[in-house]
């Protein structure tokens, strides 16, 4: 069987579909990824690609889509608000890959495609050319619900083909039903892709105190740079902890002198980082999220845009996790993520309830039987 994957060129998009993928190839099934740039992330993944798209980066075109709003920190706006917002530009990044989507799923004659909500082409591709697929949800966020907002802004598109809507799909989601997700869709354990990089020998092993983790995922440092740890960074030299702030070679400037705790890292898969760990401190992302989930670690999250406020309200409601506005964060907050035993039974709670649902290996067969004649 022909698997076609396709999805934004972004690790928060793209990587949730590597296990997948994997398990997929791993069976004896090919595997395509199209994607437009950049493709070094996913190039790492070690699966064929085809570059659909004109050429153009997606943050060049998020940009253009977005103009003088392509702002990533938006808490004066309401989820729906952002989900709109985010709907529109996704379906403006989408429209130079429908004709190389339709093009690379047509001429490799794709049996099954597996596509990421955002990416709006799929769907129409997906209907046109009568291909069975599959939307595989990154997160907390409704990919049924993405799918029919980015439609109504692919109108043109759908007439341009002959398309009367998005095809219809089956929802794979990669969280527990306590978490929220598509009703009716197939549930798959969550197990971290966080690319490549290089783990400090020394964090292989506990430290001699409690160990935070501290992160703002891919996209956050680019656009907003540190401003969302500031004082999250004066507050930690008060707390007996050790402070690990994983945010690759962003500038650290902002922050001052980091106090005797604080350990800055360059890139590091954060997985492997949170099995040493006892706590994790981010912004929202739900990649960043699940993998403290699958580690079963309580968390903080300072919610700044996109998805952040809807995850941190479904994870805050499992008792899992503290949040916090950037500027609310103090010494009381911190010393409570370490020490509350309710957050740590909480988050046990949730990774065995992770770990209960079918590994990528096993819903491999769930998805043979979608594209079967």
């Amino acid at each position: 069987m022909r698997i076609l994957f396709t999805g934004p060129a972004a690790a928060g998009h793209l990587f949730p579909m590597i296990p997948t993928a994997q398990a997929l190839r791993a069976v004896g099934h090919e595997v395509l990824f199209a994607s437009s740039r950049p493709l070094d992330r996913l190039r790492e993944a070690g699966f064929p690609i085809v570059e659909i798209g004109d050429g153009r980066d997606i943050r060049e075109v998020f940009q253009e889509a977005m103009g003088e709003e392509a702002r990533y920190v938006t808490p004066e706006l309401t989820s729906d608000q952002i989900l709109d917002r985010a709907a529109r530009a996704f379906a403006f990044v989408s429209r130079p890959t429908t004709d190389g989507l339709l093009e690379a799923a047509d001429g490799w004659g794709a049996d099954l495609l597996v596509h990421d909500s955002f990416q709006a082409a799929a769907p129409l591709v997906a209907a046109k050319l009568k291909i069975p697929s599959v939307i595989q949800n990154f997160g907390v966020t409704s990919g049924l619900d993405m799918v029919r907002r980015l439609a109504g802004h692919f109108t043109e598109a759908y007439e341009t083909h002959g398309v009367p809507g998005p095809a219809a799909a089956t929802a794979l989601d990669i969280i527990p039903t306590s978490l929220g997700g598509d009703p009716g869709s197939l549930r798959m354990r969550y197990l971290p892709y966080n690319g490549g990089g290089t783990v400090p020998a020394e964090l292989l092993r506990r430290g001699s105190r409690p160990r935070i983790v501290v992160t703002l995922g891919t996209v956050l440092t680019e656009m907003d740079g540190v401003n969302a740890i500031i004082r999250l960074m004066e507050a930690a030299a008060s707390v007996d902890a050790e402070f690990l702030l994983a945010v690759g070679d962003a500038d650290l400037t902002p922050l001052g002198t980091l106090p005797d705790n604080v350990r800055p890292l360059p890139w590091v898969p954060l997985a492997e980082l949170l099995t040493t760990s006892d706590a994790l401190i981010h912004h929202g992302g739900s990649g960043t999220m699940l993998t403290a989930l699958q580690a079963g670690l309580p968390q903080l999250l300072l919610p700044q845009g996109a998805d952040h406020f809807t995850n941190a309200d479904a994870l805050t409601a499992t008792g899992a996790a503290l949040r916090s506005t950037a500027d609310g964060v103090d010494t009381a907050l911190l010393t409570r993520l370490i020490t509350e035993p309710a957050l740590r039974e909480a988050a046990a709670r949730l990774r065995a309830e992770n770990a209960a649902l079918p590994t990528p290996a096993e819903t491999v067969p769930a998805l043979e039987a979608l594209a079967a004649p």
